[in-house]
């Protein structure tokens, strides 16, 4: 495959490659009317585990700064070098020593994938969990791995609550069910039961993702100029999460303290029943 650029992640030692298709692959010798050299394959192999570092961050958007205003306009496929690993999400040790790292790094990689002028597809070659899975919904489609990987929103064992735009994009592209008990059970999920759970768009390898562009003809989907003005209404609710860091924050804080006044109150009554059968025992 012809390599267009590669970007460093300084962090890791890793980089993220550009290349575009051999012309001459069979999924797309029956559509002469995809342009293979406008179908950009961003792989990233940031050792060990393809995490979302401000680092990786950096570089992924760079990469997608670059595809956008230096190169025709196309589709953009990002996949992981590392076979066992699309991304193993974030590096909690790493967010809890940046400051600000959600709202300086993530969520604006969020919001440059769910808003970017091209259609872009996230091709789970490894396991995608937490972060990962999140970077992955965060695509306009996706193609997985039917032997290999799972995805995972593993939050609810590991104790760590989701913040809304890691909730919004799931509310945003699943059903009700398979939204909740995603969040609330964390399995994992193959890629059968990932097609099947409406969670990705098709199951293969790179030939199966050239065919599924093709078969869409998602090359040809930019010409108009709207295809990023078309997803920003799509998606304004989840937008309204991403851009809103300080009200999200703000109104959890205002939960928790409802909450906690919630709570008291419960104790309270419990321990009036608890007072009254104890009389109710001595009689």
């Amino acid at each position: 495959m012809p390599t267009l650029f590669t970007l460093p992640i300084p962090s890791t030692g890793g980089t993220i490659t550009c290349t575009t298709p051999d012309p001459d692959t069979p999924s797309l010798q029956d559509s002469p009317e995809t342009d293979v050299s406008k179908i950009y394959i961003l792989t990233f192999t940031s050792p060990a585990d393809n995490r979302l570092t401000p680092s990786f961050i950096s570089t992924f958007l760079l990469a997608l700064d670059i595809l956008e205003h230096r190169y025709p306009r196309g589709v953009v496929v990002s996949t992981s070098g590392i076979g066992k690993f699309y991304s193993n999400g974030l590096d909690l040790e790493v967010v809890a020593q940046t400051e600000g790292f959600l709202e300086k790094w993530l969520w604006v990689l969020f919001r440059r994938l769910i808003t970017y002028p091209m259609p872009t597809i996230a091709h789970l070659n490894g396991h995608a969990f937490a972060g990962g899975f999140m970077l992955a919904m965060y695509h306009d489609y996706r193609i997985m791995n039917p032997k290999r990987g799972f995805l995972c929103l593993n939050e609810i064992d590991l104790g760590v609550p989701l913040q809304a735009p890691m909730m919004d994009i799931f509310r945003a592209k699943l059903s009700p069910t398979t939204f909740r008990d995603i969040v609330l059970e964390g399995p994992r999920i193959s890629g059968g039961e990932a097609l099947q759970k409406g969670v990705v768009d098709g199951l293969g390898g790179a030939e199966e993702v050239l065919g599924f562009i093709a078969e869409r003809k998602l090359v040809g989907k930019v010409t108009s100029g709207i295809y990023g003005i078309m997803k920003e209404e799509m998606y304004r609710g989840v937008l309204a999460g991403l851009d809103g860091h300080k009200g999200n924050l703000e109104w959890r804080e205002s939960i928790e303290e409802r909450r906690g006044l919630l709570e008291k109150e419960a104790v309270q009554r419990v321990e009036e029943w608890e007072k009254n059968e104890k009389g109710k025992a001595k009689l």
